[in-house]
């Protein structure tokens, strides 16, 4: 034989011996892992994660939160340029091989031994990134790829091509949480998957290899690196022409991130029902599909936002512009697609103020704008009113907001914050809550977190329990000068009604309806500091927090817009006392119930918490779990005090809620010291609402900055639109309050027609004896019982 012929020959039988040793080796390990394998039916068992969601009391979404965010899609959904795009980014012979690419397999190797064994790359067919990222670890071993080739291979026996990448389609990680194209796409444009452009869908291809680093939203420059090889491999593959290519390649990587489209915009609700229900069930509340059913009223609570916003905004005008927001640098300015990015970053604020950039200023009041939906400002007469002439450069970065008749108005962030609470009388159900201008800027709640001083508006509570021990509302008290030894200040307190004017004898109603501090101070001295101290936890607050001394009527001590409102509701509950509560029901996807709230509103009674189980404590927000009322006022005192609240807008600090024209509102301004806070709370029989204002660092809204003045017109917006159309639905007077006919000089008239008598509902400890005073009138300086011998605050 030819020695050529014979060297030849023995090769071949070497190369068919290693071969076949080499099938058996494989067959043999084949044989030693399959019983560990998962069989491929149960792919198609593994069951998606379900997002926790929070809703409002009729079923709306307000908050979906998941570890993991998935949308399945089948495979006649996802739109055939996805598909394409995956399979030229990942695997070009998917639909060649049978599970595994020997030729991808081969590159791997040699780039192993090339490094040494420190880094492996390539080789992984789609089907056995679906097995690895399905079952197995993503450890670097050769055990693992062994196992995910086996595994791959079994998939490919059992299963269709298609049924392989719809599921690599919607199991794959794609960064931001986002797990399968249509999370990812939903994620990264805001759109599903059949709304995509081509550069996009290049995009999401181009993330599997490096979710975190190819990633368009934290790194847009190698985003459209891998983006544009994305490209590049769809045109030699031919799934794109050349002239899409360039299109597409021509487009910037413009993306952020976007959550899950809510119906209603209650994000401290959601977070807050969050807090309770992970403090409940740990992180496994995000992937049992539990939805928490709020209390929440899908229109009043927009109602308050808009309240809210409309009224910090009116309150930063009356301060005037304070210039542009940023500029940005003149790279930026002359790049349309930087601009565009630049803008993005700085985002919309509170969902109504846009922001736009100056292109070029005009000295007719019309900027050249790029940003929002407009080309081209107006600066109208309602503008200059508030921001004078502003002078703009190019590259400057304003807000616009919406105006009527489709106009744009100019528009700052407000630096001033508020709140809007709204509950139930009934059974302290909140039912509406907004902490600020814009969760997303600043997720501190001011309704259950911002410990402030109340002002006036804490009057109400020191007058009722007034009226408790004998008060009438129109008895009469000294509304004069007065002067203290402070001891601690080591200088003398001479309080001072907001007027600085003094108007000596005056009713009760009177004082209350125009605060009069000097008046106040002197009921509460009348009735006793620690009296009165003790007796605040009737109304639910924490008395050390409140100060054990005569300015506490002054609203010295600090409270949440919560708590306050909470307190109000006995007024307005006929003198019960509610915990103000936030879930009504928890259930599974399944409809299993987990909690309900044992109150009407939740269920028809009899109604039992199904578990016995009770909510726990939000941080810093107290317990928000519903409870029986407790009657904590006698029904005629709450109703006498919310009487007197409604002489408040009838003829006192209120008075602006007239505009409104119902007779069933009460309520109260508050204004603190150097007009650090601006409050108004009131209510009806059918619901109990406050606001407030002021700055989170606790600095000066400004002179004139009342209660009356700051705070009102949110709150007469809030009610406005919530009221509108509804009947009047004053507090009802109860049996226990007495009408009882009461001389000018105090006492109690021989008849109901007496000369000079005026009629009055009274409590029986209020109705004097004929011919006798009672508490309160008399010559008018009260009694001195109960006077503190040293006053120290």
């Amino acid at each position: 034989m030819n020695p050529v012929l014979k060297i030849i020959t023995a090769l071949l039988a070497l190369i068919l011996a290693a071969g076949i040793g080499l099938s058996i080796a494989l067959a043999a390990l084949y044989v030693h892992y399959a019983p560990t394998l998962p069989e491929a039916d149960a792919v198609r068992d593994v069951r998606l994660q379900t997002p926790l969601q929070v809703r409002s009391a009729d079923g709306r979404l307000m908050g979906e939160f998941a570890e993991e965010r998935r949308i399945p899609v089948s495979m006649d959904a996802i739109p055939q340029q996805v598909r394409e795009a995956f399979i030229a980014a990942e695997d070009e012979r998917f639909y060649d091989h049978p599970g595994v690419d020997v030729m991808g397999l081969a590159r791997a190797a040699l780039n192993v031994v090339s490094t040494g064994g420190e880094r492996s790359q390539g080789g992984s067919t789609i089907t056995m990134q679906l097995a690895r990222n399905i079952f197995l670890t993503r450890e670097r071993t050769y055990e693992r790829k062994l196992r995910e080739i086996f595994l791959a291979i079994r998939l490919e026996q059992e299963m269709t091509k298609d049924e392989i990448l719809e599921l690599y389609l919607n199991k794959i990680y794609l960064g931001q949480r986002a797990y399968g194209i249509e999370a990812a796409s939903r994620v990264y444009f805001g759109r599903s998957l059949d709304q995509l452009e081509l550069d996009e869908i290049a995009t999401l291809a181009a993330l599997p290899k490096a979710p975190s680093t190819t990633n368009p939203v934290t790194s847009p420059e190698r985003a459209e690196i891998r983006r544009n090889y994305v490209l590049r491999r769809m045109l030699e593959t031919g799934a794109i022409d050349e002239q899409a290519f360039e299109e597409a390649l021509a487009r910037p990587v413009l993306s952020e991130r976007h959550t899950a489209a809510t119906e209603i915009d209650a994000h401290w609700v959601a977070e807050m029902a969050r807090q309770m229900v992970v403090n409940l069930w740990g992180d496994e509340a995000y992937r049992r599909g539990l939805q928490v059913h709020t209390t929440i009223d899908a229109r009043q609570q927009e109602a308050a936002n808009q309240a809210l916003r409309e009224g910090l905004l009116e309150y930063d005008e009356r301060h005037g512009f304070r210039g542009p927001e940023m500029r940005i640098p003149s790279t930026t300015l002359e790049d349309a697609d930087a601009r565009e990015r630049a803008l993005k970053a700085i985002g919309v604020h509170g969902r109504l103020l846009f922001p736009a950039v100056v292109l070029e200023p005009s000295g007719e009041g019309v900027l050249q704008v790029d940003g929002g939906p407009i080309g081209e400002l107006e600066i109208r007469p309602e503008d200059r009113e508030w921001a004078g002439s502003p002078d703009f450069a190019p590259g400057d970065v304003i807000r616009v907001r919406p105006y009527v008749d489709g106009r744009w108005r100019l528009a700052q962030k407000p630096e001033v914050t508020g709140a809007v609470i709204a509950q139930s009388p009934e059974d302290g159900a909140i039912l509406a809550l907004a902490g600020g201008f814009d969760f997303f800027e600043n997720r501190y709640d001011r309704t259950t977190q911002a410990q402030r001083q109340a002002g006036s508006a804490f009057k109400p509570l020191v007058y009722s329990l007034a009226l408790r021990q004998g008060h009438r509302p129109d008895g009469t008290v000294i509304d004069a000068p007065m002067v203290f030894d402070d001891p601690a200040l080591g200088a003398e307190w001479r309080p001072q009604n907001y007027t600085r004017r003094f108007h000596g004898e005056t009713t009760l109603r009177e004082a209350l309806a125009n605060s009069r501090n000097l008046a106040s101070i002197r009921l509460l001295n009348t009735l006793g500091t620690r009296n009165v101290h003790q007796e605040l936890a009737r109304f639910g607050l924490d008395q050390e927090a409140q100060p054990d001394n005569l300015s506490m009527v002054l609203g010295t001590g600090t409270l949440t817009p919560l708590q306050l409102n909470n307190a109000y509701g006995v007024f307005a509950s006929g003198g019960r006392l509610n915990s103000p509560w936030i879930i009504s029901r928890i259930e599974t996807v399944d409809g299993e119930v987990l909690y309900e709230a044992a109150t009407e509103r939740a269920c028809p009674a009899p109604c039992e918490n199904p578990k016995g189980q009770d909510l726990p404590l939000v941080a810093s927000g107290g317990a928000l779990q519903y409870t029986d009322p407790v009657p904590v006022l006698e029904p005629g005192v709450a109703w006498q005090m919310s009487d007197m609240l409604r002489s408040v807008i009838t003829s006192g600090t209120g008075r602006r809620a007239m505009e409104l024209g119902r007779s069933d509102l009460a309520g109260k301004t508050g204004t603190t010291n150097s007009y650090r806070d601006a409050w108004f709370a009131g209510f009806n029989a059918e619901l109990v609402a406050t606001a407030w204002i002021g700055f989170d660092d606790n600095r000066e809204l400004g002179r004139r900055e009342s209660g009356g003045r700051a705070a009102l017109p949110i709150w007469t917006r809030f009610m406005g639109n919530v009221l509108a159309d509804q009947p009047e639905r004053p507090v009802e007077r109860p049996d226990d309050v007495v009408r009882t006919a009461i001389l000018p000089n105090g006492q109690r008239a021989p008849s109901d027609d007496a000369p000079g008598a005026r009629n009055q509902w009274l409590l029986p400890n209020q109705i004097p004896e004929r011919g006798h005073a009672m508490p309160g009138r008399g010559s008018g300086n009260g009694s001195e019982t109960g006077q503190d011998p040293e006053l120290v605050f």
